[in-house]
């Protein structure tokens, strides 16, 4: 079925459904109802039936025409594609189960004081949803993107019988090595804060865990490290190459170099999605990495041109039977 046909069905018939379980269920449903729940499941938000009713059609209207909007540009590769679809249904299945789950909870209650949403129907709605776009971004794949990209033949140096080279590539960002720093100014501040009596102790303990991992994402992210050679090609993180991620040369069909800039990719860090992520540090040169199984990957690395042209010798050799 045509995509953009696929998407107007199911956008109309979300519409619909979106409307039509609470107009059915108007009748044993409070006024106004509770909309919005805290940890302890006890309702903190209300909202008159009428407001409800168009928050709930906009929920999931807007990304809908979004998704609309997009069709014609972002399912060109094999990545768009995905996120395409499963943008579609992931965010259709949630903008239901919200709907749903609010529903039940205000459902013959007698105010919307005595309405309580369990934790455990929110944990099902987003389990749903993310595995709904999971499968959707699966199925609606298509077919491998072409590699090497349309009019480019793959760079390929010239090794002679049984000769053995490495190549190894590296890149930092001093503005994202800024981050782990910040993040140890911010803890060291907590800590002081804590000993001459502003903050207490308990939120201290909220706030640590995030800055750790403010501090870890900033260190793993600020520089990276690619060697081709042998049967891998290897990519190590942070200043001492650690996290490692291998790559075997039997899985690539192609490497080359392309430009790409943060505003492609949607920022610095990893980006994208597994078969078409950006690890980008800076704009600029990058290595890309085509799998026989249609994904890519692209590293934004010095000297990206000679890292490709060895990796591309260094696959016929390798590949599998």
């Amino acid at each position: 079925m045509n995509p953009r046909i696929t998407a107007a069905v199911w956008g109309l018939a979300g519409i619909a459904v979106q409307v039509l379980l609470p107009l059915a269920a108007r009748d044993r449903l409070p006024g106004p109802l509770a909309t919005h729940w805290g940890p302890d499941g006890r309702p903190d938000g209300t909202m008159a039936f009428g407001p409800y009713l168009a928050m709930e059609v906009l929920v999931w209207a807007v990304p809908w025409l979004v998704c609309l909007a997009v069709r014609g540009r972002a399912p060109a590769r094999r990545q768009g594609r995905m996120i395409w679809w499963g943008a579609l249904f992931g965010l259709g299945v949630f903008a239901l189960g919200m709907n749903v789950t609010t529903l039940l909870a205000n459902l013959d209650a007698p105010g919307w004081t005595e309405t309580r949403l369990p934790g455990w129907q929110a944990l099902i709605v987003v389990g749903a949803a993310l595995a709904v776009t999971l499968l959707a971004g699966h199925l609606g794949r298509g077919a491998p993107d072409e590699l090497p990209p349309a009019g480019r033949e793959p760079a390929r140096l010239r090794l002679r019988p049984g000769q053995r080279t490495v190549w190894v590539g590296h890149v930092a960002n001093p503005y994202l090595a800024l981050i782990p720093l910040i993040a140890v100014a911010a803890m060291a501040g907590a800590g002081a804060l804590y000993l001459v009596g502003v903050l207490a102790g308990g939120t201290v303990v909220r706030i640590l865990p995030g800055l750790v991992i403010v501090l870890l994402a900033g260190v793993l992210t600020s520089s990276v490290s690619v060697r081709a050679g042998d049967d891998w090609v290897v990519i190590g993180f942070g200043p001492l190459g650690w996290p490692m991620r291998t790559i075997a040369l039997s899985k690539i069909q192609s490497a080359w170099s392309e430009t790409r800039h943060p505003s492609q990719v949607g920022g610095w860090g990893i980006r994208g999605l597994p078969g078409g992520a950006t690890i980008m540090l800076r704009g600029g040169d990058c290595l890309v990495l085509g799998y026989r199984s249609g994904g890519r990957l692209a590293i934004s690395i010095d000297d990206a041109a000679r890292g490709a042209s060895l990796i591309n010798a260094l696959i016929p050799e390798r590949a599998e039977p």
